[in-house]
């Protein structure tokens, strides 16, 4: 809260809780040595991480090679006679530009610089604008390829592994970031289809908020095709190969980086300063998510040093309402966190705490992870800190006041809200796909 970068917090406690719990003689120093070894073994080493500035580098090419521009306009064209049409073709293009690139910021910018205007010209309610746009940027953190999942399975797959040595099973099926993609598949789908149901319901019974628009430009099903053709012929190479088992995520990452490459150059964008920009952005966003990875790798292990492990799994198993309860505490703890956190932060932070004690209660690790995905997504929406609302803010109009984007979240966030709620019922949502494909 006072400004300080995320990943040198993390580290700065950890070592300032070590060196008084050695004081206090609650703590062997010796433990720090481990702290080397986890970094070559856990994140150096680690194949699946590669596929994060992969699938960055990716989703930042797609937004430089402006497919997205094209597609909005036509889709836009096509869907004018829809109730809330305008609206409807924003989250279908939001829900393309998300499987394909699954950066929130990029999606979010583009979509706000991209049809914003045009919303806010055609009458919309500028808190109903907001948060369609905002509402669909997010999705890139649940529909797969999505680097929220590739974090979210290399982090589950360290906490089922140490659940099930403790349970004395030593040879447990793993799991992998590919489950979680095809997983995510169903959950990601219902909340896009909830996401058009509330627009629709908006456009006919609260036609003031999203107004019939009035286009005589007619777009032919050729047209169509051509624009949708790029973004769903990647996400075909990418979730094709992994789902078909002709690829690891990491190895998929790789097709989908040339893919985009390649649809660069084909639209004329691709050139040494696009490179060199889309190089640079890559890096930074990398060398961000992997200094915050090696900060909460010591702060888990002094933690773990100091007992907190220990602690939580104690708590956990003393609570009257067993699993199910001990599942709603951290689901509630991890939707409050989100007001305040990234989802990077929880992600390599809390779950490493929670995850074995959750996953050696019997929790299943691909739903789980699901759950969890669905509600790190509100983390983006949530204000005072929800960065999907910083990104907006960014390029919205001083007209749109921040009140108003706020506003506007609430019924998204509620949205998702329902659907943990149908998963958390409903298991089979997350497991199925999963299931029949194994």
């Amino acid at each position: 809260m006072l400004g300080y970068p995320v990943a040198f917090t993390l580290a700065g406690t950890a070592l300032l809780f070590a060196g008084l719990g050695a004081l206090l003689h609650v703590f062997d120093p010796n433990l720090l040595h481990l702290y080397p070894d986890r970094i070559y073994s856990g994140t150096m080493t680690n194949t699946t991480l590669i596929a994060v500035p992969l699938f960055v580098f990716m989703g930042v090419m797609l937004e430089r090679s402006r497919i997205a521009e094209e597609l909005l306009e036509r889709m836009s064209h096509a869907c004018a006679r829809f109730p809330a049409g305008l609206g409807l073709s924003v989250v279908f293009v939001g829900v393309l530009m998300a499987a394909s690139t699954g950066i929130v910021g990029a999606t979010v910018v583009t979509m706000g610089l991209m049809s914003l205007p045009t919303m806010l010209k055609k009458q919309y309610d500028p808190a109903l604008a907001a948060g369609t746009i905002c509402a669909t940027g997010t999705l890139g953190q649940i529909i797969p390829p999505s680097i929220a999942l590739v974090l979210l399975g290399d982090v589950l797959s360290s906490a089922y592994q140490q659940a099930q040595l403790k349970l004395g099973v030593f040879n447990a099926a793993p799991v992998s970031v590919g489950d979680l993609f095809i997983g995510a598949i169903i959950p990601g789908l219902l909340l896009v289809a909830l996401y058009l149901g509330y627009l629709l319901a908006m456009g006919i019974f609260k036609p003031e908020r999203a107004p019939p628009v009035e286009d005589d430009e007619t777009v032919t099903v050729g047209q169509l095709i051509m624009s949708i053709a790029p973004p769903i012929l990647l996400i075909l190479l990418v979730l094709g190969s992994i789902i078909g088992g002709a690829a690891t995520p990491t190895e998929a990452a790789g097709v989908g980086a040339l893919a985009a490459c390649v649809l660069a150059a084909i639209k004329k964008q691709l050139n040494w300063a696009t490179l060199r920009e889309v190089v640079r952005s890559t890096t930074k966003v990398t060398a961000m998510v992997f200094a915050i990875l090696l900060g909460a790798s010591l702060f888990s292990l002094v933690f773990q040093g100091l007992g907190g492990d220990h602690l939580v799994s104690g708590f956990f198993a003393d609570l009257p309402g067993g699993t199910f309860m001990a599942l709603l505490i951290v689901m509630v703890a991890i939707f409050l966190l989100g007001f305040i956190l990234d989802f990077i932060e929880i992600t390599f932070v809390v779950i490493p705490i929670v995850g074995p004690v959750l996953l050696g209660m019997g929790v299943d690790p691909v739903w789980l992870g699901i759950m969890i995905a669905i509600n790190l997504q509100t983390s983006f929406l949530t204000p005072p800190f929800g960065f999907a609302l910083f990104y907006l803010r960014g390029v919205a109009p001083a007209s749109v006041t921040t009140s108003a984007i706020y506003r506007g979240v609430m019924p998204f966030i509620a949205i998702q809200l329902f659907v943990l709620v149908l998963l958390a019922i409903w298991p089979q949502l997350a497991t199925w796909l999963p299931s029949l494909l194994i």
